[in-house]
């Protein structure tokens, strides 16, 4: 699974970054975390509202930060 964190680097996207890898370690999926900071590489995935989350490709949210249980369970789904 391939997860991207969208976002130029604001607390909120931090925050993300840090939720995100904290979901990833305690499910036990596996899985690669990066952050994408370009602007330009961001607005190539149609987000103009960071941050936003990125799973194997498609964007499955964008402009907030979701809490632990919603963030787990869209990892889940987007196996």
């Amino acid at each position: 699974m391939e997860i991207i964190i969208l976002g130029p680097g604001c607390p909120k996207c931090k925050t993300l970054e840090k939720l995100t890898q904290e979901a990833v370690n305690k499910s036990g999926i596996e899985a690669t975390v990066t952050k994408e900071e370009d602007i330009m590489k961001i607005m190539e995935y149609g987000v103009l509202s960071t941050p936003g989350l990125v799973i194997n490709g498609k964007v499955v949210f964008s402009g907030r930060v979701p809490g632990e249980k919603e963030l787990n369970e869209i990892i889940s789904n987007n196996q």
